[in-house]
């Protein structure tokens, strides 16, 4: 048992639905852990807020399926090119919506009944292993100590550049803006519309809210200076865009923005640290499941932790190689396929192609749906 009040079994940095999911199945477990997240919940986040239902058995098993929050249930797909061109197809295993306002504050407050010790607005600033024992420094000064580290922080981050990781060297030329609104679009459906460098998706959430969220290359607000002046330009270029935009009623004040989104590779454990969710690898936004994945992911990495604690693995060695290789057994082609699926997306010859093919061939657009999406566990 552990008595220091700043030392802990695990500690997990970030608190999205990685860090959240893996905070909880340890506690559960036995295993005393403290999640640590810069903001305080409830906040909003750029996701596309779209769940495969590969993870819902899970959810349900384990008590973490927001029922009463009423999500929506997407089972359709629809595609367009840039010209307002469209294609629809359905879901193979189908999926739900709901906003990570109200997901991730749901989550928090399972892991504060599980017993999770949470420091929201509490920034880790460095992390450090030295004699078996990591030490994780606070923005503030304070320093803690645990066993293990599962970083869960997201796409980005400054502790990136701490641990002088490889993808953070390069200049990405994405970013993604959010919206919610209120606006008339079918409640079972979620739309992939492109635009000249960048697609655009549009669901359901909950309380018949829609989810507007858009991946964009960084040159086209360069072009134009101002979100909305680059909307009106490229994005409205496309005439479903166009009209939805233009009958929405806006709930932010202003969208939710996110710079530098990198989709490169990157190592699902580092320096003896499990990297889990978006911090071990994007999946591009148009196969709409990196939520799904989060959640996978999350619980693979405290499931070898568990392992581990309850004497099936022996070491710290065996934890890292037991995680590293069901992460790539579930995730490394998913997150392949989805790289070179881009290439279809964001161009007017490419996009028309693609959107021409899935009309003609729908059963090969639901096996590249597949090939980004996991087994139901």
């Amino acid at each position: 048992m552990i008595l220091d009040k700043n030392k802990f079994q695990v500690i997990v940095v970030g608190g999205g639905l990685a860090g959240l999911i893996s905070s909880i199945c340890l506690q559960r477990s036995g295993v005393n852990t403290l999640l640590v997240e810069k903001k305080e919940y409830p906040f909003h986040r750029v996701c596309g807020e779209y769940i495969s239902n590969e993870v819902k058995p899970f959810l349900e098993k384990m008590n973490l399926f927001p029922q009463h929050l009423k999500p929506s249930e997407l089972n359709r797909f629809i595609l367009s090119d840039i010209k307002g061109n469209i294609a629809e197809v359905d879901l193979p295993l189908g999926g739900f919506g709901i906003s990570r306002f109200q997901l991730d504050d749901f989550l928090y407050q399972k892991a504060l009944e599980a017993g999770v010790e949470v420091k929201t607005k509490s920034e880790v600033s460095d992390i450090s292993f030295f004699e078996d024992e990591f030490n994780v420094s606070l923005k503030n000064g304070e320093q803690l100590n645990s066993e293990f580290v599962i970083n869960a922080y997201g796409k980005r981050s400054k502790l990136d550049k701490a641990f002088d990781r490889d993808f953070i060297k390069k200049k990405s030329p994405f970013l993604g803006v959010k919206y919610h609104v209120k606006v008339d679009f079918p409640k079972d459906v979620i739309g992939l519309y492109n635009f000249q460098g960048g697609y655009c998706g549009v669901s359901h959430v909950e309380d018949d809210t829609v989810n507007i969220c858009y991946l964009s290359r960084r040159e086209n607000l360069k072009q134009y200076g101002y979100i909305a002046e680059m909307e009106k330009a490229i994005l409205f270029q496309n005439p479903i865009l166009k009209d939805i935009f233009e009958n929405s009623d806006m709930l932010f004040e202003r969208p939710e923005v996110i710079n530098e989104i990198s989709f490169e590779q990157k190592a699902s454990v580092e320096n003896h640290m499990l990297m889990a969710g978006d911090t071990a690898g994007l999946i591009t936004p148009l196969c709409g499941n990196g939520m799904a994945m989060a959640i996978h992911s999350g619980f693979l990495a405290s499931e070898a932790i568990i392992d581990f604690y309850k004497g099936k693995l022996k070491n710290r060695s065996e934890v890292e190689v037991q995680y590293s290789e069901i992460w790539l057994k579930h995730f490394s082609k998913r997150l392949w396929v989805g790289r070179k699926t881009q290439n279809l997306f964001g161009h007017q010859f490419r996009s028309g192609l693609s959107v021409g093919l899935v009309k003609i061939f729908p059963s090969l657009a639901k096996n590249l749906i597949k090939q980004t999406h996991g087994e139901v566990f």
